[in-house]
């Protein structure tokens, strides 16, 4: 069955969106609007698997809002919303609680590393996150998703969930009309060569909100000087830079700035290493720093701006929100026939 490409993906409004955010996620939904219809979601349920200060979240919400305008995406032309607003993730989620086996969550890896040792403390909506996933997904019958690596094993999932409803309910499904499945398989849409963007403190970590020191990350909302002065500190080995990728081998700093240089001038590492190997670190770091400023100083300043009115926001997250739902709507009158809900 042909289903009619569409792109969906959210960002958790946590707080203290970074480089990795934008170079991983942000700067891929502005070039994937341009060849796709797309629905781009602040995932502010998924947020509260965790505990979250109620002020510190409405304000969050806006701020990844913010970044999503302030970074190029058009909310006129596509779909920017947030999920609260749409009752049908909810619904959606409950009814794949019930399609989805214990034995698949039990598999999920990200449960564990968030739940750490103290495993029976950590909250039912953590552990069924993956869920509550594949309903963002499938809510609008997405055919295409913008996944980094940690999320892959959750897409899967989705994939899983989607097979089995349709098989489950093939008979209903057919019997309402609804062709030979329901819910598309979506396909993942896997980044370019910066989609893990590590810490400038150390390259084995990856870039991360939760890093105590703020000299780890580039914050979007840093201003020129704060950006310059964190790539002049940013970790780095005494070799001068190689003149071909291989030579990045077991140097994961060097590796962590010449993909950042990659992603942010849109080249490929091999086109960075022929400008710049052989040459000295205060070089290359120099030419980083005013790559970052061109880049990154527009997005702050706009974000800045827009964080200040928002009334303004909040508009684009109601407009969002009520075109989100005419599409929520309809799956879901969809799927309460199919179950064999009386409506």
């Amino acid at each position: 069955m042909e289903f009619k490409p569409l792109v969906f993906s959210g960002v958790q409004p946590t707080g203290n969106l970074h480089l990795g955010n934008y170079l991983g996620a942000i700067q891929r939904f502005v070039a994937l609007q341009e060849s796709h219809d797309c629905l781009y979601c602040v995932v502010d349920m998924h947020a509260i698997t965790v505990w979250q200060d109620p002020a510190d979240l409405k304000r969050q919400i806006r701020e990844v809002t913010a970044a999503f305008v302030a970074a190029g995406i058009d909310p006129t032309k596509h779909i920017v919303f947030n999920q609260s607003q749409v009752s049908g993730h909810a619904e959606l989620a409950w009814v794949f609680n019930c399609v989805a086996r214990l034995g698949w969550l039990n598999r999920m890896t990200q449960f564990k590393e968030k739940a750490g040792k103290d495993r029976e403390n950590a909250s039912v909506g953590l552990y069924a996150y993956p869920s509550l996933m594949a309903a963002d997904i499938l809510l609008y019958r997405a055919t295409h998703v913008p996944v980094g690596e940690d999320q892959k094993q959750h897409l899967e999932l989705t994939r899983d969930i989607a097979q089995k409803f349709n098989n489950d309910f093939a008979p209903s499904i057919a019997a309402n009309g609804l062709g030979e499945a329901f819910f598309p398989l979506p396909e993942p849409l896997i980044g370019g060569p910066a989609a893990r963007v590590m810490s400038l403190r150390d390259g084995a970590k990856k870039m991360s909100k939760s890093d105590p020191s703020d000299l780890s990350r580039i914050n979007l909302t840093d201003d020129a000087d704060l950006i310059a002065s964190k790539i002049r500190k940013a970790k780095t080995d005494p070799e001068p830079l190689p003149s071909e990728a291989e030579g990045l081998k077991g140097r994961p700093e060097a590796e962590n700035l010449v993909g950042i240089y990659a992603a942010l001038g849109e080249l490929p590492k091999e086109e960075v290493l022929r400008q710049f190997g052989g040459g000295q670190f205060s070089t290359f770091k120099a030419a980083l720093v005013d790559l970052a400023v061109a880049r990154l100083g527009p997005i702050g300043a706009e974000m800045q701006r827009l964080m200040a009115e928002p009334d303004h926001i909040d508009a684009i997250l109601r407009d969002g929100a009520a075109r989100a739902r005419v599409l929520a709507d309809a799956t879901m009158a969809n799927v309460r026939d199919i179950v064999g809900f009386v409506r």
